[in-house]
């Protein structure tokens, strides 16, 4: 165990994480660099550059003539994908925190360091991308000393570029993270971090062992879901699975025990021996909180389980989605999943359609709101077509936000505005260094789940970076908002919406149905209401047959006659004719703006 450090990268969405693993890797020879960021497989990282999904590789090092295991996790960046980070930490006992040294610290940099502090981890900071021509040194150690409160000569200078400083990082990796603590004598408990499913072996647990030694054809048992399996391969990550016969305390591998159901592994699951069992499971992670829910329906209704498979097997080795059966008017039986933000759905969208071949309809992603009624009773809504009568109602709450935006001063002024127009209130500005500041808001996560971050980067020219955790809840003065196709209402396109932007909103949502729409033989009214009140309309016009075209002169009551007669052909279609809403118009509703 003297010889193992386990530790994990993290840091802002692009500041260099994955091309320093790779260097990393290089410089131990795992493996060879063929192309860069190795470790992101999926060919959505790669078309993205984004990680996704936390990699664990294993590589060897000699270090004053002591062969060493470095346990490495590489860890996504972004916002919506925090919990594969939380989960991560788990694993390790020490974090290298990497900051660009052009851009400096940033949101998330602060929010994945809590984190990390929270569970007790060595932090080594590294300053990466310090070849570039636009990189400031100085300045960007001045913030991480603030930030971390340690000495200037334990921040490493690093490019992952060059592979400057990389064994400068080996070394205090070695140095500074303290080998793992357990015990080899003591009953097994491993923690699972992650898993994969394959479909010739089945479901593929990645764990660590905290105390104990498991061995390839023990009988284990997975502690919260009772399940028991024999080991049937015990191994450890590098580019591929790598079989051994055992794994003592403070490893991280991984097993194979034929397990064909998804609903068997649980990731913060422990895993121990049948024989001889710990005596509690190892307290792993708290369970995940979607941030958005948006309804998830197959284009064929034959595909309803289809989707619930492929569903289960994307959730394992994506722990953070969350899903249930509802239905609806329009689309007939689907799921209602938790999201953790809009990235994080519009990857699970992707990957439904890549991986599983599954074509989906996505409605409006809203948020959960609390709804008290007049006898005091309270439900938890995430679906506007779940919502009671409006007389019933008492008060509503909406869930809010503590977000801190990190920017230079140059954009304050617009980022104020546009917080303002998302209901948001500052609670404090704070400069951190120069002229970056870093501001305080609370705001409604209803109003940041569409289309914040989009505009955040955009009137930043991309720099300032954006971080929240939830709040609690807050009594509001929110509104069903229906939409109304010949009176007949279309319970995917109705929203919950602050009583301020109803009338606006309303007059959109129909401006843009009338153009994706097509014309039907008869004339559609589109309508948007609160409860029985129209606030909105448009007309889309019947295509009309020109039936006067035989009519060459005469009296005009011939033709008053025979265009009479249309109408009332008209009036009795409108009356059992259906209007089918196009993909197109569902996903337009998002992108109003």
């Amino acid at each position: 165990m003297k010889h193992i450090r386990n530790f994990c990268i993290i840091a802002h969405i692009d500041h260099g994480k994955s091309t320093l693993a790779d260097r990393l890797l290089e410089y131990t020879q795992t493996i060879k660099i063929t192309e860069g960021q190795m470790l992101d497989d999926m060919d959505l990282e790669r078309e993205r550059g984004i990680t996704i999904k936390s990699h664990a590789i294993q590589m060897e090092y000699t270090y004053k003539g002591e062969k060493y295991i470095l346990n490495l996790i590489d860890t996504p960046g972004h916002v919506d994908f925090s919990y594969e980070v939380s989960r991560s930490i788990a694993a390790c006992e020490g974090a290298l925190l990497v900051v660009d040294a052009s851009q400096g610290v940033q949101a998330q940099t602060i929010s994945n360091l809590y984190m990390a502090l929270e569970h007790d981890l060595e932090i080594i900071p590294v300053m990466n991308k310090c070849d570039m021509a636009s990189a400031m040194p100085e300045e960007v150690e001045d913030e991480i000393v603030d930030l971390l409160g340690c000495k200037r000569e334990d921040i490493i200078r690093a490019s992952g570029k060059t592979g400057m400083g990389v064994e400068e990082i080996l070394q205090a990796v070695i140095e500074r993270i303290p080998c793992p603590e357990g015990d080899e004598n003591a009953p097994l408990q491993a923690l699972i971090f992650d898993s994969v499913f394959n479909s010739f072996r089945g479901i593929i647990a990645y764990f660590k062992v905290e105390n104990g030694i498991i061995r390839t054809g023990d009988k284990v048992k997975f502690f919260n879901t009772g399940k028991e399996y024999v080991a049937d391969e015990v191994g450890v990550l590098k580019m591929n699975m790598i079989p051994r016969k055992e794994l003592r305390t403070g490893d991280v591998g991984y097993i194979i025990s034929g397990i064909k159901t998804s609903t068997e592994v649980k990731v913060g699951d422990t895993i121990t021996h049948i024989a001889r069992p710990c005596e509690k499971a190892i307290e792993g992670f708290e369970e995940v909180k979607p941030m958005v829910f948006a309804g998830v329906y197959p284009i064929e209704a034959e595909d309803y389980e289809n989707l619930r498979a492929s569903l289960e097997k994307l959730q394992l080795n994506d722990a953070s989605l969350t899903f249930q059966p509802e239905s609806s008017l329009a689309l007939g039986f689907g799921f209602r999943c938790g999201f953790l933000g809009l990235l994080h759905m519009e990857i699970v969208q992707e990957r439904l359609d890549r991986e599983f071949d599954m074509n989906v309809i996505t409605t409006v992603p809203n948020v959960s709101y609390m709804v008290y009624d007049k006898q005091g009773g309270v439900q938890e809504v995430h679906n506007p077509g779940g919502m009671p009568e409006p007389t019933l109602i008492d008060h509503i709450e909406e869930p809010y936000i503590d977000a801190s935006i990190i920017t230079t001063t140059d954009y304050i002024g617009p980022i104020m505005t546009l917080c303002l127009g998302k209901r948001g209130e500052l609670v404090r500005q704070d400069y951190i260094s120069g002229n970056r500041v870093e501001l305080h808001y609370k705001m409604p996560l209803g109003e940041i789940v569409i289309d914040f971050y989009d505009k955040l980067k955009s009137i930043s020219k991309g720099y300032a970076s954006f971080d929240y955790h939830q709040a609690g809840f807050r009594p509001s003065k929110l509104v069903k908002l229906d939409i109304l196709l010949n009176g007949e209402s279309v319970d995917a396109l109705s929203t919950l919406t602050h009583i301020d932007n109803a009338y606006d909103l309303g007059r959109r949502m129909c401006e843009k149905l009338k153009e994706l729409i097509p014309r039907q033989q008869f004339e559609i009214a589109i309508q948007a209401a609160i409860g029985a009140k129209i606030i909105a309309r448009e007309t889309i016009k019947a295509v009309r047959k020109d039936v006067t075209a035989k009519c060459y002169g005469g009296d005009v009551s011939r033709k008053r006659k025979l265009l009479e007669k249309q109408k009332r052909g008209k009036k009795r279609m409108k009356q059992i004719g259906t209007v089918e809403v196009p993909q197109k118009a569902f996903l337009a509703v998002l992108k109003l703006d």
